[in-house]
């Protein structure tokens, strides 16, 4: 996954967590809006939280941060 977009998904995490506090969930529609904008971008993202991961429609945000900040 690009360096760029684990740095806005980082962002996100935190301004979520921030908002709604440390059990708040997302999924990686969260990423994007909502919309599909960019469907290469969110089709990687899809990819490394689906396929890659097998991580649930809804996670926590601070297990998605720590993810992407350790490179997953």
């Amino acid at each position: 996954m690009r360096q760029a977009f684990r740095e806005k998904a980082i962002a996100i995490c935190t301004d979520k967590i921030a908002k709604k506090g440390e059990g708040v969930g997302l999924s990686f529609y969260a990423f994007f809006h909502n919309k599909n904008d960019t469907p290469e971008e969110l089709m990687e993202v899809a990819t490394w939280w689906i396929k890659t991961h097998r991580l649930d429609h809804f996670e926590k945000a601070l297990k998605i941060r720590a993810m992407m900040e350790a490179g997953e």
